[in-house]
């Protein structure tokens, strides 16, 4: 069976290798793939990027399903265009995408579905928008309407941080272009973040391994939003009581609302959570934002972390049978760490040569996610450079093992976190510093 992933991160990048696993698997395409999906013999980096292209090779070569990993391809309709072929693909629809693609749609979907959620409100004009700042004050938070490559956020602390990122995405610089032409302004939330993946086949759900991400830049939670520095899986703070809580009071009522309004959900669905203090009876649950895919990083220590044959687990998706299917996973703990380019997430600098990588072993892998293989020289290609994984026993020891082998990695200007998976461990408090 031939595979074909879209996209060209870590998580694509993970994707691929989790499904090359299974004996089932002849080739895995990967389109357009990066430096390290080019480099092993088990994957196919495809110079592909248009629908219509994508969709003929499909075809073409036979291939079994496709995997869709960015959200970007997912809002342009991709899933349709392959149906439309009669193409087995699993993700969302154009109009179930809409969940990612449009936070004031999500909002609004969240509050006619009774899910919890934060206060807001949307506006297309900067000035209401920034006399709704002035009266309502901060800390707020700050959301471009559209799809903004995981940087449409700010948590502004202050007013002045708040008007300054409505001027940002409503004003003249216009900086997100029509993806913030209209902002969503929320209350802000205190708690403890956590993400919540499922997979979906329209009716049923399936779970994935809890998980744990870390958006800002810097140790201790400081500096701006990012597509997320590292995570871990599994995230202790998600008890089983409280696993039970987010099926029953989110996840379900969300794909149930979804069939209810005419648009039966399919593929990952990620819902990024709110945790607030207190027994897991009481802990208040609210909705961050919903994504229709499988997060980065997460997708990194989830898909380390899982056992048997992944392919078997799409096909159930795509078929609508995933309520008879189930995930056997590794009981130890996954963590990832991410290595980023100097200027990340502003202003990454590319082009740099990658002059040291840890050797891949069975406990830890490196994921490529913005390389590139020029003149057969592996370079930095992105913000989010690599993700370096490691599976052990505990997450202490998952954080040595990974830690380890950032040591053993090197490019000119490489940043990262030196705190990732600090809430898992006994006795933790917020880390302070700047790596």
């Amino acid at each position: 069976m031939k595979l074909l992933v879209i996209g060209s991160g870590g998580r694509e990048h993970a994707l691929a290798w989790c499904l090359a696993k299974s004996p089932r698997v002849q080739k895995v395409y990967v389109a357009p793939g990066n430096g390290g999906t080019a480099s092993s013999a088990e994957y196919e980096n495809l110079p592909l990027t248009e629908t219509a292209d994508l969709v003929a090779f499909a075809l073409e070569h036979k291939i079994g399903f496709t995997v869709v990993g960015p959200e970007a391809p997912l809002a342009d309709g991709l899933v349709d265009a392959f149906r439309q072929a009669g193409l087995r693909i699993c993700g969302p629809t154009q109009a179930a995408a809409r969940l990612e693609s449009s936070k004031d749609y999500a909002k609004a979907f969240m509050m006619r579905h009774g899910l919890p959620t934060a206060r807001y409100q949307s506006f297309t004009d900067r000035d209401q928008a920034r006399a709704h700042v002035l009266q309502q004050g901060a800390p707020t938070v700050i959301k471009a309407d559209g799809l903004a490559a995981g940087k449409g956020v700010v948590v502004a602390e202050t007013t002045a941080e708040a008007l300054d990122a409505i001027d940002h995405m409503l004003g003249a610089d216009s900086a997100f272009g029509n993806a913030g032409a209209r902002v969503v302004i929320e209350e802000y939330l205190e708690g403890e973040e956590a993400s919540f993946i499922v997979l979906c086949d329209g009716r049923n759900i399936l779970p994935l391994a809890t998980s744990q991400d870390h958006k800002r830049l810097l140790d201790g939670d400081k500096g701006p939003n990012t597509g997320g520095m590292g995570a871990y899986s599994p995230a202790p703070i998600v008890s089983p009581a409280l696993h039970n809580r987010i099926m029953r009071e989110i996840m379900l009522p969300a794909v149930h609302g979804m069939a209810g309004d005419g648009v039966p959900y399919t593929g990952f669905l990620y819902a990024g959570l709110m945790i607030g203090p207190g027994a897991d009876a009481s802990r208040s649950l609210k909705v961050l934002e919903f994504n229709c895919r499988l997060g980065d990083p997460e997708a990194q220590p989830i898909l380390m972390r899982v056992k048997g044959d992944f392919t078997r687990i799409i096909e159930h998706a795509i078929d609508g049978t995933l309520d008879q299917a189930e995930i056997d996973w590794d009981r130890r703990t996954a963590l990832s760490v991410v290595l980023a380019s100097a200027g990340y997430p502003q202003a990454p600098q590319k082009g740099q040569p990658i002059t040291a990588l840890a050797p891949d072993t069975e406990d830890c892998m490196t994921f490529h996610a913005g390389t590139a293989l020029q003149n057969g020289q592996l370079v930095t290609a992105g913000g989010r450079v690599l993700c370096i994984t490691a599976l052990a026993d505990s997450v202490r020891q998952a954080r040595q093992l990974a830690y380890r082998a950032v040591g053993e990695t090197h490019f000119e200007g490489c940043q990262y976190r030196q705190d990732i998976g600090w809430r898992a461990l006994p006795g933790s408090t917020v880390p302070r510093g700047t790596t």
